[in-house]
């Protein structure tokens, strides 16, 4: 499974972009049902932020959702601090 996750917005609004693969990763199916719980909370457009609050895509294969702070769900919040932190 292909994860991606793109932040925009921020005070800086300055992008940023991080993906993992997890195939071949020991903790794929925790990776893989997190990524299924954000998807299922998430939008098929962007919501509308706050001001200088950042907004995500995130892509898990062929799907891609929307969130926004400060309305991301725990798996949401997760995910992307995941994908960030860990992502290539």
């Amino acid at each position: 499974m292909r994860i991606q996750v793109t932040r925009t917005g921020g005070f800086t609004g300055i992008a940023r972009h991080r993906e993992i693969d997890t195939s071949g990763l020991t903790d794929a199916a925790e990776w893989e049902a997190l990524a299924e719980s954000a998807l299922a909370a998430g939008r098929g457009t962007p919501p509308p932020g706050v001001p200088d609050g950042f907004r995500y895509r995130i892509t898990v294969d062929d799907r891609t959702t929307h969130c926004a702070d400060p309305h991301l769900t725990d798996a949401q919040r997760a995910l992307i601090s995941r994908v960030l932190k860990e992502g290539a």
